[in-house]
């Protein structure tokens, strides 16, 4: 699978669930308790954090 597909992937998950790409991505490490916590606080913040953290 090409770098392309995988991160278009990522970024489908990030917005259906955002916690769920970032730990795909990155696995149990920090960007995925932020976007843990950003997304409890409100869906929309944790939704643009996933993204950017996916795509950077």
């Amino acid at each position: 699978m090409k770098e392309g597909t995988a991160t278009f992937i990522d970024i489908i998950l990030a917005i259906i669930l955002p916690p769920l790409g970032v730990f795909l991505k990155f696995g149990c490490h920090v960007e995925f308790w932020i976007c843990l916590l950003l997304t409890f606080l409100g869906y929309i913040p944790g939704i643009i954090y996933a993204i950017y953290v996916i795509t950077k």
